[in-house]
């Protein structure tokens, strides 16, 4: 079964890697961060700008292969200070309907870009689609 890798409309290019990896029904989204299409930071110093920003990138990955947030079966989450679990976790509330994915989340010292709050990554499963 091939592997095949996306970068989707609507988010950064990035040059050494992929955004998107499907592998059958199995579809991994790399890391997101605040970035918009350009790469520029959105909600710099707001770390709930910048959640939505990352929620919404995930969601544009997701439906380039018919995917939605309610496929994702994993999601990681990286934030760069303890005090911003409550902010992410309304932005995730806002996203999220039930049921819930399997999460873990990573207090972390620094990102790539000492301007990035947070990371998500994710694996969804999208069948037959």
């Amino acid at each position: 079964m091939p592997k095949e890798t996306l970068n989707p409309e609507g988010l950064f290019k990035p040059e050494r890697y992929s955004q998107v990896v499907r592998f059958g029904d199995l579809v991994f989204v790399a890391g997101q961060t605040a970035q918009d299409v350009g790469g520029n930071v959105v909600g710099k110093g707001d770390i709930e700008a910048q959640a939505e920003q990352v929620l919404q990138n995930i969601e544009r990955a997701l439906a380039a292969v018919g995917g939605t947030l309610e496929d994702i079966v994993m999601m990681r989450t990286y934030i760069t200070d303890l005090s911003y679990r409550d902010a992410v976790g309304r932005a995730r509330g806002r996203h999220f309907r039930g049921p819930l994915p399997a999460s873990t989340l990573l207090v972390v010292k620094g990102l790539a870009n000492p301007d990035y709050l947070l990371e998500i990554d994710a694996v969804a499963a999208v069948e037959g689609r």
